[in-house]
C-alpha cells in the first residue's frame, strides 16, 4: 500500500517536471523580450540625486511700469439757448464804440462848402484820405458824350448830406466838379439860401435845371419842387 501511494505521487508529479524541463516552440521568443525590458529599465532609471523632485518653475513676475495715461476730461457742450425776446440791458457791460475821427472844423461845419474850396487842388488821393473808400464810380461824359473823367461817390462822414460825388478830370487827374445830394431840400429853400439870380432849362422827366449867374452853382429840381442835386464847379 505504501508503495502504491508513492507511485501515484510520482505519476502526478512527472508532467510538472516534464513541463519545466521541456520548452515549447514559442517559449524561446519570450525570454529575449524579458531581458530587453530589464535592460531598458536599467538604462532609464536614474539615481535619486539626478532625479527631478521639484516642480517646474512656471511663476511669471511682472515689473511695475509707468501709470497709464489719464483719459481726457470730457466737457459737456452747453445747450443752445434760444431767446424769443432780447435780453434786458446790462449797464455794467462795456460798450464797443469806435473812436470818433477828427475832421477839419470847416468840413464838419459844412462838408459841401469845404469840398467846393478844394476844386482844382485835390486829386483822388486826397479825397480818399478824408472821405475813405469810394462807394462806387462811373465815367464822366462831356457834351459830345465822350468820356473825359471819372466820378467817385462817397458817403458824407458828417451826415449832413446823403451822398457826395467828386468828378476828376481824366487828363490832369484834378478834382473839377462836386455833386451834392441832400436828404430833403426844396427849391424854395435853395432860393432862400443862394438867391434867385438863375437861368432855367427844362430837362427830361419833368425836371428843371437851374444855373446861377452870380456863382458856380447848378441845381437840378424834380417836378414836385424837390432838389435832386447841387452841382458846384
Amino acid at each position: 500500500m505504501k508503495w502504491f501511494g508513492l507511485l501515484c505521487v510520482a505519476v502526478l508529479a512527472s508532467p510538472s517536471i516534464q513541463g519545466a524541463d521541456s520548452k515549447a516552440p514559442g517559449d524561446e521568443q519570450h525570454v529575449p523580450a524579458v531581458e530587453s525590458n530589464a535592460s531598458a529599465s536599467a538604462i532609464v532609471a536614474l539615481p535619486p540625486v539626478l532625479r527631478k523632485c521639484e516642480p517646474s518653475d512656471d511663476v511669471v513676475f511682472k515689473l511695475p511700469g509707468p501709470p497709464p495715461p489719464a483719459a481726457p476730461a470730457t466737457v459737456d457742450a452747453p445747450a443752445t439757448e434760444v431767446r424769443l425776446t432780447p435780453p434786458p440791458p446790462d449797464p455794467d457791460r462795456p460798450a464797443m464804440r469806435r473812436p470818433k475821427r477828427d475832421y477839419p472844423p470847416d468840413f464838419e461845419r459844412n462838408s459841401a462848402e469845404f469840398l467846393s474850396q478844394q476844386i482844382g487842388i485835390w486829386s483822388q488821393v486826397e479825397a480818399r484820405i478824408l472821405l475813405g473808400e469810394a462807394l462806387r464810380q462811373r465815367p464822366a461824359l462831356g457834351d459830345d458824350q465822350t468820356v473825359n473823367g471819372e466820378i467817385l461817390a462817397f458817403s458824407d462822414p458828417t451826415g449832413r448830406y446823403r451822398e457826395l460825388e467828386l468828378d476828376f478830370d481824366r487828363d490832369t487827374g484834378l478834382f473839377r466838379t462836386l455833386f451834392v445830394y441832400p436828404f430833403s431840400m426844396t427849391w424854395q429853400q435853395c432860393r432862400h439860401a443862394f438867391g434867385t439870380n438863375v437861368r432855367s432849362t427844362q430837362a427830361n422827366k419833368g425836371r428843371t435845371f437851374y444855373s446861377y449867374l452870380d456863382r458856380r452853382l447848378d441845381v437840378l429840381v424834380d417836378g414836385t419842387g424837390r432838389v435832386i442835386s447841387l452841382g458846384m464847379y
